[in-house]
């Protein structure tokens, strides 16, 4: 089962690098300015860690943005889930 977070951005994990695209960061910023983050971002909670793997444009908006804190759909997995996200 998920359950809906405000997260610390520096909480956050992000093991696989992700190319963004400048003009969709930038738009997602003017975006979320204004009516602020419609969507969360999903994370995985392992051994009270979270590893995001998606959301990396909505990530990078907030975090330029200079926000503390990213709303998260957070489900629990285990090291095994983890591990297959990252092979």
């Amino acid at each position: 089962m998920a359950r809906i977070l405000d997260i610390p951005i520096n909480d956050i994990q992000r093991p696989l690098y992700r190319q963004n695209n400048p003009q969709r960061v930038e738009a997602l910023m003017t975006s979320i300015a204004e009516v602020g983050l419609q969507h969360p971002i999903e994370v995985l909670e392992v051994d009270g860690q979270y590893y995001g793997f998606s959301g990396c444009h909505r990530y990078e908006a907030c975090t330029r943005l200079g926000y503390q804190t990213i709303r998260c759909c957070v489900r629990r997995a285990s090291r095994s889930v983890l591990q297959r996200h990252l092979a």
